[in-house]
């Protein structure tokens, strides 16, 4: 009797069958070269799609960092060749009042403007959490002035809204306070650029909504049972349970704060200036001043350079910081 062929495999009745099953079933599964290959193609095509981000990568973002570390410490003006100056051009940079006003301001646009806009975005986010008609409506409408806060236009339009003999203006005397118009006054042109960048809080309006949602309402019904009145639920329940989206909202907020300059620009009426007696003088402004304006290249570098270190700096506190204030829930595992 011959051996038993099923489909044209051998079976384990024939003698050395196994051995010759195995051999016939190994012919057309891939061996190790064959999987390197197959490997070396996909890393090939996966390489060739990505290959215009490296590209833009390199050309656009790395390649003028590594030009502007450069520039940094030369001195040149976008016409002649770079001088090689050393760490002159920080050395000037520390001993500006100009520029250490520049600082100043920024400091405080970021420690009032940020607490404030994360203030009025969680403060709406609280409200529209809650079902209610016209929901939808209600959140594209605050998420609105994030879209189009930033553009040179309405930066012009809060201008002409703060100037002398205008709303604002208006409404103040109205109530018997003093009028004068914010734009022109030193002191207070500093206020609208703040309210301006309060008003743009549907950013972080859109994300502490989502936070929010991930809160379940059993806590809040346990705490009410308890007897927890509203501000006790919101201090123990909800803020521990929003700090990781607390936490991204304010890292993400404080680096925008820091790099201001459109509106605190056209507020202050560019010209060199940034507003009367430098009353916007922003970082970036003057940065832009001594770049563009005043074409000192070199020193508008050193000034990215300081700003990107500062900046890297506040991150890193933060993120030590949030060791203590954000609570993760996999760590209460």
């Amino acid at each position: 009797m011959g051996p038993t062929v099923v489909s044209g495999v051998p079976t384990a009745a024939e003698p050395g069958a196994r051995d010759r099953a195995a051999t016939w079933a190994g012919q057309d599964s891939p061996g190790p070269p064959a999987a390197r290959r197959r490997g070396r193609r996909e890393n090939l095509a996966g390489l060739l799609f990505m290959s215009p981000w490296i590209a833009g990568f390199l050309i656009l973002t790395a390649g003028p960092m590594i030009a502007s570390l450069y520039f940094a410490f030369t001195d040149y003006n976008l016409f002649d060749a770079p001088k090689w100056i050393g760490f002159d051009n920080f050395t000037e940079m520390f001993g500006d009042a100009r520029w250490r006003h520049s600082v100043s301001l920024t400091l405080w646009y970021v420690v009032v403007g940020t607490p404030l806009k994360l203030a009025a975005a969680l403060g709406v986010a609280l409200l529209l959490s809650q079902k209610r008609r016209g929901q939808a409506f209600y959140r594209a409408a605050f998420y609105a002035p994030s879209l189009i806060g930033a553009s040179v236009s309405i930066a012009i339009v809060w201008k002409a809204i703060f100037s002398d003999d205008a709303v604002v203006d208006r409404a103040q005397r109205l109530f018997g306070l003093p009028a004068g118009g914010w734009v022109g006054d030193p002191d207070m042109i500093v206020y609208s650029l703040v309210a301006l960048t309060v008003w743009q809080f549907g950013a972080p309006m859109v994300i502490f909504l989502a936070g929010l949602k991930q809160v379940p309402v059993s806590l809040y019904e346990a705490a009410e049972v308890d007897g927890a009145g509203p501000l006790r639920r919101f201090w123990n329940i909800t803020l521990p349970m929003i700090s990781p989206v607390l936490f991204f909202n304010v890292l993400l907020e404080t680096i925008h704060s820091f790099q201001i300059f459109g509106s605190a620009y056209i507020l202050g009426g560019a010209g060199g200036t940034c507003g009367p007696a430098d009353g916007t003088l922003v970082y970036t402004c003057y940065l832009y001043i001594q770049g563009f304006e005043n074409s000192r290249m070199g020193m508008a570098s050193a000034m990215a350079w300081m700003l990107l270190l500062a900046v890297g700096l506040v991150t890193a506190v933060l993120f030590w910081s949030q060791k203590r204030w954000v609570h993760y829930e996999e760590a209460s595992r």
